[in-house]
């Protein structure tokens, strides 16, 4: 694999502050509670922008915690594109937030697992339940094919109502944009 395919190891922008670009204090305020009274090193790039980093709180905050989705399930397809895609900073934060929604560390590892081979057919692990399976290989396929099966969106049907089908793909639409960002900017996990 060539180095222009791996991810940069070190940021590629210097980190926002007040005095580099200031920005309203509200929206460096609202910011800093949604995240437990910290920035965190995403949103140091996102403030060099104040109309990105204003949409991408309200978005982001609506899609972290408003979603009627079974929270498990969303963090299932945010660890799969983040894994897909190779944006450790993503999987840092959200491999912790699987397991506090109920998810096991066998699960993640069953994910790493199916993730080795082919996720865009079915997903055979055995430590996935059957929505999990799907779960995996739909976030697979808008991740790595954007085109979904139309087999694998009836059988995820089956499981999910309509409102939750338009949060799952949300999610891990919205947690595709956040890989490419922190991919193409070098963003790196906190210390």
């Amino acid at each position: 694999m060539s180095s222009s395919n791996n991810p940069p190891t070190a940021p590629r922008l210097p980190a926002w502050s007040p005095e580099s670009k200031p920005q309203p204090s509200e929206l460096v305020d609202t910011i800093r509670t949604r995240r437990g009274g910290r920035l965190l090193n995403l949103d140091h790039v996102l403030l060099w922008s104040e109309p990105v980093a204003s949409g991408w709180n309200t978005f982001m905050r609506n899609v972290r915690t408003g979603l009627s989705v079974e929270r498990k399930w969303l963090e299932l397809g945010i660890c799969t594109v983040a894994l897909l895609t190779g944006a450790h900073y993503e999987y840092h934060h959200h491999r912790p937030d699987f397991l506090a929604a109920g998810g096991q560390p066998q699960e993640l590892e069953a994910l790493e697992r199916a993730l080795a081979s082919d996720p865009c057919l079915p997903v055979s692990e055995a430590g996935l339940g059957e929505v999990e399976r799907l779960i995996v290989q739909y976030a697979a396929q808008i991740t790595r094919q954007i085109h979904v099966d139309d087999t694998l969106f009836a059988e995820l049907q089956q499981h999910l109502d309509t409102t939750e089908m338009v949060e799952l793909t949300m999610s891990i639409s919205a947690y595709n944009m956040v890989a490419r960002v922190l991919i193409a900017t070098g963003v790196q996990p906190e210390a």
